[in-house]
């Protein structure tokens, strides 16, 4: 194969794998997050904080997968 293909080729990965870590990450803090708010109701406000800066880490996990295939793709 040739240097080409071989950077398409880790790209994709980069790509799929930093999108199921996304995916994972975001459903698990989604599944704490009604964990947290169906145990106690009156702590919705700053679960869902806490919430959204779990799930803004797990997606900049993707963005740098997005980079890193895109730096692949430009060599």
């Amino acid at each position: 194969m040739e240097n080409l293909q071989l950077a398409q080729l880790g790209a994709g990965i980069a790509i799929g794998f930093g999108a199921i870590g996304a995916g994972l990450g975001i459903g698990v803090a989604t599944k704490g997050l009604m964990d947290a708010v169906s145990r106690q109701p009156e702590v919705a406000g700053k679960a869902f904080g806490f919430f959204l800066l779990g799930a803004a880490l797990a997606e900049a996990c993707a963005l740098y997968a997005f980079v890193i295939a895109f730096l692949l793709l430009g060599k």
